[in-house]
């Protein structure tokens, strides 16, 4: 029978990290970030971000093996004409930074961030077409 410490590094990152509440907290306070931050936010104007945010729950609900809710389009698909317009890796290492600061900052552990950021990093050569 594993060990309690075990079962817990077992479980999803979705539940480890507080379920849909917790995603749902992190979606809203990250697209606050994205949206002040002039590094980045010129590839959100336009775009409904309420649409988007919900977009963005289903997906890294899904992404930290919650039950599956993402029904958009491919990310290579959803972000080509992000790519177009000039994305580029280092826009994808400050959407990094920033996810990263927002779980900081709602107190999600060092080892669950670094897991999520993790994921994040794995899709960069999807969502920039390489």
């Amino acid at each position: 029978m594993p060990s309690d410490e075990e079962a817990t590094n077992q479980a999803a990152l979705f539940e480890r990290i507080g379920g849909k509440p917790a995603v749902n907290a992190a979606v809203d306070l990250f697209y606050e970030k994205i949206l002040a931050d002039p590094r980045v936010s010129e590839f959100f104007e336009g775009v409904d971000i309420e649409r988007q945010k919900a977009k963005q729950k289903g997906f890294l609900t899904m992404a930290f093996g919650g039950p599956t809710q993402y029904t958009g389009r491919a990310l290579r698909e959803a972000h080509a004409p992000l790519v177009e317009r000039g994305l580029r890796d280092v826009h994808v290492d400050v959407v990094a930074e920033l996810l990263g600061a927002t779980l900081d900052e709602l107190g999600v552990a060092a080892q669950e961030r670094d897991e999520a950021l993790a994921i994040a990093n794995s899709v960069r050569d999807e969502v920039l077409d390489r």
